[in-house]
């Protein structure tokens, strides 16, 4: 098994492996926003500032007793009129799930882009840090004992996913967290978003 990589078939199974530390992700509606002039027209021709979320990267510390996440992000923004300098400020949260639906913790930033006089385009780095309890993102023995004992050919059981269990699937719910990243948009701007 020196040489096994994920994905490789054995008799015992297939090779996977988890890590305690959260996905990152940024959720579709929330990785950009549109800012208009005047602020109650969605208009094409009222089109202000349009900013998008890109390029994340994440670095995980599982040494210690919180599991620490940073996530980095560029910003890059479009404005339809250069003239002038110009900051615009544009908040953002970073949200803590745990098992697809319990937010454990939520933080809203703000990051800033500065326009140049006579400059259409902008964009900036910001980052996001999450903590998390390594006893809340470790599955227990007896499931972890479950999910990863050895199968034989000629056991009965060997064909059923220990996943199949409520039990154990409640429990690798219940110690994977995800760390999402995105504007913090009014509820005008999500349904503008999710309706164009």
């Amino acid at each position: 098994m020196g040489c096994a990589r994920e994905g490789d078939i054995f008799q015992t199974g297939i090779l996977t492996s988890y890590t305690a530390c959260p996905a990152v992700a940024i959720p579709a509606p929330t990785g950009d926003v549109t800012l208009f002039n005047p602020e109650n027209s969605t208009d094409a021709s009222a089109i202000d500032v349009v900013a998008n979320m890109t390029n994340v990267r994440s670095t995980c510390d599982e040494t210690g007793e919180n599991i620490v996440t940073t996530a980095s992000f560029d910003v890059q923004a479009r404005r339809s009129n250069a003239s002038g300098a110009r900051e615009v400020v544009l908040p953002y949260f970073a949200v803590v799930v745990q098992g697809n639906s319990n937010v454990t913790a939520k933080r809203v930033s703000r990051v800033s882009l500065r326009f140049e006089d006579g400059q259409y385009r902008a964009s900036t780095s910001a980052q996001a840090t999450s903590q998390v309890l390594r006893s809340a993102a470790t599955l227990p023995e007896d499931i972890r004992r479950q999910i990863t004992r050895e199968r034989r050919p000629n056991d009965p059981q060997a064909a059923i996913d220990p996943l199949s269990d409520p039990a154990v699937r409640a429990a690798v719910d219940r110690a994977r967290f995800e760390l999402f990243i995105g504007f913090e948009l009014t509820p005008e701007q999500l349904r503008y978003n999710a309706t164009r």
